[in-house]
């Protein structure tokens, strides 16, 4: 079986400077915050070109520091995507206030377009996510932002190592918001996050993620306790000096597969100016009947595949409530959409074998 995802093979990249670093952290009783959680933060900065970093967790309370440090709260409007993660819309939630879902395009991210038209004297921020390992149209969601005042907030929890226009991700809005979940393009082994932005945002969103205070003793208002763990902080750093080599590896096979695998799979497509990380590899198949049996099929045939995501939030009996606006697209991509493996170390052969038994699944298909 070819796995999905293959972690291990980064460790064996990485090995020395991962084990080095877990060791600095034990023999030297760093566990949480202090020197090694600050190093971490201005390393993160220094990549992406933020002005300043808040570490977190994990990539859900990235989410939820930066709505509160952003000052979103009860009664107050935050205007996303229903093609995401639940964590997106489970932070806008946890802040007391509401998602407000706007259909998606080809891209698979926010329509820029249908944005104005659900705003509202209650919207108080965009809340937009890098589906897939790249960003959208940014100049025109800045624009959007500018002119009615909203907080922009990047969910950049797929799309680490990204860029658009030669500026990376990290660096192009308000807030933006890492996630360092195993499976992501820099991965801990453990849950690990980080908000990127201004100074005096940043200083808010850290606030929130250590209960509540930004000096010892003096609690400001009700916090989080969203700390990094250091070992997962030297570990992430550790890994850092790979990343673009993973990534182009990432690349190199995108390109193979776009290339060899039929027109019968509608392939992804990257945005101009944007500079795709390929979280995962994404493809369309006619239907979700079609879409379930490929799945079966390629396991049948010794490739592990999934879905991101197999159904939008406005179909989720949690968050469908708040569909007040049709999103039949998010809704019709969500039941055709299939993720193969595709990571750095798949062998040359592997990639053949994926291509052939995808490319073989359309003769079954009556």
């Amino acid at each position: 079986m070819i796995p999905f995802t293959d972690l291990y093979s980064q460790y064996k990249d990485a090995k020395k400077d991962i084990d080095t670093a877990i060791k600095y952290c034990i023999e030297g009783n760093h566990f949480i915050t202090g020197p090694v959680t600050q190093h971490f933060e201005q390393t993160i900065a220094d990549y992406t070109g933020a002005k300043a970093c808040a570490s977190t967790g994990s990539g859900s309370t990235a989410l939820l520091c930066a709505l509160l440090g952003a000052g979103i709260g009860p009664g107050d409007e935050v205007i996303t995507t229903p093609l995401s993660y639940v964590s997106t819309s489970e932070a806008i939630l946890q802040c007391g206030s509401t998602p407000v879902y706007v259909d998606i395009n080809w891209t698979y991210m926010i329509d820029e377009e249908n944005i104005s038209s659900a705003i509202t004297k209650k919207t108080k921020a965009i809340l937009f996510v890098d589906l897939y390992g790249q960003t959208p149209r940014i100049e025109k969601l800045k624009r959007i932002a500018k002119e009615k005042n909203l907080i922009l907030i990047e969910d950049a929890a797929q799309s680490f190592g990204s860029s658009y226009k030669g500026k990376r991700v990290g660096s192009l809005v308000d807030l933006t918001c890492f996630s360092f979940n195993p499976l992501k393009n820099l991965g801990a082994m453990g849950d690990a996050g980080a908000v990127t932005g201004s100074k005096a945002l940043i200083d808010k969103v850290k606030m929130y993620r250590d209960h509540g205070r930004r000096q010892p003793g003096v609690y400001e208002t009700m916090g989080y306790n969203a700390r990094i763990d250091n070992i997962q902080a030297k570990i992430l750093e550790a890994k850092l000096p790979y990343i673009h080599e993973w990534i182009e590896g990432k690349r190199e096979i995108v390109e193979r597969y776009n290339k060899e695998l039929i027109d019968w799979f509608i392939k992804p497509v990257e945005i101009k100016g944007s500079y795709h990380t390929y979280y995962v590899y994404v493809v369309q198949i006619p239907n979700r009947k079609h879409r379930d049996n490929f799945i079966k099929y390629m396991a049948d045939n010794g490739v592990q595949c999934n879905t991101h995501y197999n159904r939008a939030l406005t179909k989720q009996p949690a968050y469908k409530k708040f569909a007040k606006h049709s999103c039949s697209i998010a809704e019709t991509f969500a039941e055709r959409v299939v993720s193969l493996p595709c990571y750095h170390s798949l062998t040359k052969k592997q990639q053949k074998h994926i291509i052939e038994v995808a490319n073989k699944f359309k003769d079954t298909v009556s």
